[in-house]
């Protein structure tokens, strides 16, 4: 009697949690974790989660490009001090990547984003490049934190290509230590989530009410429930517990095999179309980061085959590095296989998105 009262508490609060869980979120539905093994192995996994194909390709920054924040005469201007290999969006944007000194920074959908008016009282950085300034400036996570404490820019965002609503999105970075920050802009402020045990970021609620809705999920115990829906909070609960839950060999293949298994498991079947419910998406490609070996893997859905990138096969050094792409085709349809780093081509970079000059 006294396990039966024990069971219907348990699903009385689980019914609870997932009333918690359905805060809508929109459009994109992406899943990002980090792994942290033994003798300081360090695995960044995400998923592209979107209804729509996002046209990504690879592609090969190497370090001393001179960049533009895009948003007019008042915009950020650097020079690249890192090279790196990132996943472009529509070939305007970084969505993903990880750079030479192991950093590695993603990009995903949060609809509760608001962004501070571009007032020009500091330089403008277009959304498209968020992830870019990240990669080319920073080695570690807390040099970044330091460095956005002081807010040396404005974002500025622009409608998702085809639709008639502005992106909003956060930040996550992590590097080869395994530190991690989240970023975010909750009512046209700065929110910086920074510490190791931040390992999971999906979509809505924002990243505070996540870590709430989490910890009753921690209560339960992953061995017993877990919640087993496409939707944000469902997905970081599973993620959290598994990326902790997994074996921590010394093989570094196997702590990559383990990490690619967890992220598999909270990705969300292909052509899976929700009318009602936009915010579950078809996962269209997988992106593994291994910050030690700095190894970049990739992962189509429409392809049979798991690829890399070795970065410590590039030439990023500015007087013979070049600017080169890999081109994945429509829908990332393009089968590589095993070390892929040879079969980049030397093109011209794109233009980030920003606004009209």
């Amino acid at each position: 009697m006294q396990q039966r009262n024990s069971i219907r508490r348990r699903f009385a609060a689980l019914g609870l949690a997932a009333a918690m869980a359905g805060i809508p979120s929109l459009a994109l539905s992406c899943t990002r974790l980090v792994y942290h093994g033994v003798g300081n192995q360090v695995i960044t996994a995400r998923t592209m989660d979107w209804r729509s194909d996002v046209e990504t390709n690879l592609w090969i920054f190497p370090r001393g490009m001179a960049r533009n924040g895009e948003v007019g005469p008042n915009s950020l201007k650097w020079t690249s001090k890192y090279g790196s290999v990132i996943a472009s969006g529509y070939d305007f944007s970084t969505t993903d990547g990880l750079n030479e000194a192991g950093l590695v920074a993603n990009i995903l959908w949060l609809v509760e984003s608001e962004y501070p008016k571009f007032d020009q009282s500091r330089p403008g950085l277009t959304i498209a490049a968020w992830a870019q300034f990240m990669l080319d400036n920073f080695a570690t996570v807390q040099e970044a934190v330091e460095a956005l404490e002081k807010e040396p820019f404005i974002i500025v965002t622009d409608n998702v290509p085809g639709e008639k609503r502005l992106a909003t999105l956060h930040l996550s970075i992590s590097d080869a230590t395994g530190d991690s920050a989240i970023v975010e802009y909750i009512r046209g402020k700065q929110v910086i989530h920074h510490d190791r045990k931040y390992q999971v970021m999906t979509n809505s609620p924002v990243f505070d009410e996540q870590l709430a809705l989490n910890a009753y999920w921690e209560l339960i115990g992953g061995t017993v429930f877990l919640p087993g829906t496409n939707r944000a909070s469902d997905r970081f609960a599973r993620a959290k517990f598994y990326v902790n839950a997994i074996p921590k060999p010394e093989d570094p293949n196997r702590a990559l095999a383990s990490v690619f298994s967890v992220i598999r498991n909270v990705s969300v079947p292909f052509g899976i179309t929700t009318p009602d419910e936009p915010n579950i998406s078809s996962t269209r490609w997988r992106a593994v980061a291994d910050h030690q070996r700095k190894l970049y893997f990739f992962e189509s859905a429409l392809t049979p085959n798991t690829f890399w990138v070795d970065l410590k096969k590039i030439d990023f050094s500015p007087s013979t590095g070049k600017v080169r792409k890999l081109d994945l085709g429509p829908d990332q349809d393009h089968t590589f296989s095993g070390d892929a780093t040879a079969s980049f081509r030397d093109t011209e970079p794109f233009r980030f998105l920003g606004l009209p000059m």
